[in-house]
């Protein structure tokens, strides 16, 4: 059977500053919060409109504020799959050391469960960088899957210049630029060896998802600013895939009219209408569907390659 499953980092915005070397917006800025106050409500609605689960990755950090833990416990009761995108969402992660790591991934273990009374069974890690290192961890913890390799070329560069970009202009991104060898990982579901983007007996990777044949990325900020018809003809380029893992961001589904103003100066998916967005992620929806595709959770997806 043809799998599908919608992932949502739930990124508050405070960490899209940190990508483009900005400060922080103030604590009462409404924008500030717009991924937990707007953006989950909008989602689940998407999800229940479109009959799809998602799975939610959750920043710990985020659910010490009483209004997003309430929203996130409620997307939990609705039936959607909450997991790990560590406790403070660090970009540098990979080089914290290996007792700052742990804390990280163990700390978001540990406020999501609190959260919702059970422990998540998946992680993601921070702008998708990943290690030999952290993948041990996540094993000594009984993580059942991970979802972070990006084996995405022209990402990968526009990453790269991005980062070089804001440091010429004397702003410094918090972003990291991965490793290039993470380029020649597998781009289906595998278990993990040593280095991380060989096979291998560890632990099930599933990677962020690429077009088979020319490895674009197809992730939600591609999808949203392609629109509804260039979000189609990425979707049909997945067409055939055994697990097509979409991966969205909360800010995916917001724009600068939920008190992002200020960051649509610097990041022009913001200023994309939250109308045509989440037109070009139903667009998505609709032509696995229609090509015999079955949403699940990546939790349930994770079952059946393990």
């Amino acid at each position: 059977m043809r799998l599908c499953a919608l992932s949502v980092d739930l990124d508050e915005i405070p960490n899209y500053y940190a990508i483009h070397g900005l400060d922080a917006p103030a604590v009462d800025d409404r924008g500030r919060t717009a991924v937990y106050d707007v953006a989950v409500a909008r989602l689940s609605q998407l999800a229940e409109e479109e009959r799809v689960p998602l799975t939610l990755f959750a920043i710990g950090s985020d659910l010490a504020r009483p209004e997003s833990r309430e929203a996130l416990r409620a997307a939990h009761l609705r039936g959607h799959e909450i997991a790990n995108h560590t406790l403070d969402h660090r970009y540098d992660l990979v080089r914290l050391g290996r007792d700052a790591i742990a804390r990280q991934i163990a700390g978001g273990i540990d406020a999501i469960r609190e959260t919702i009374g059970e422990a998540p069974v998946g992680f993601r890690a921070p702008g998708y960088t990943i290690t030999d290192e952290v993948f041990e961890l996540l094993q000594e913890m009984g993580v059942k899957y991970d979802s972070s390799v990006f084996p995405c070329p022209p990402y990968w560069a526009l990453k790269a210049t991005a980062i070089g970009f804001y440091k010429a202009r004397g702003r410094e991104s918090r972003s990291i630029v991965d490793t290039p060898s993470v380029l020649r990982a597998p781009i289906r579901p595998y278990l993990v060896g040593r280095p991380y983007w060989k096979r291998g007996t560890g632990m099930l990777e599933i990677p962020i998802q690429v077009t088979p044949k020319l490895r674009l990325q197809f992730i939600g900020t591609t999808v949203t600013m392609a629109g509804p018809t260039g979000a189609r003809k990425l979707a049909e380029m997945c067409v055939g895939e055994p697990l097509v893992n979409l991966e969205l961001h909360g800010i995916d589904v917001l724009d600068e009219r939920d008190g992002l103003e200020p960051l649509a100066a610097h990041q022009i998916d913001v200023r994309i209408a939250r109308e045509r967005k989440l037109a070009a992620i139903r667009a998505v929806i609709a032509v696995l569907r229609d090509e015999g595709y079955a949403f699940v959770t990546m939790r349930e997806a994770a079952d059946k390659f393990v």
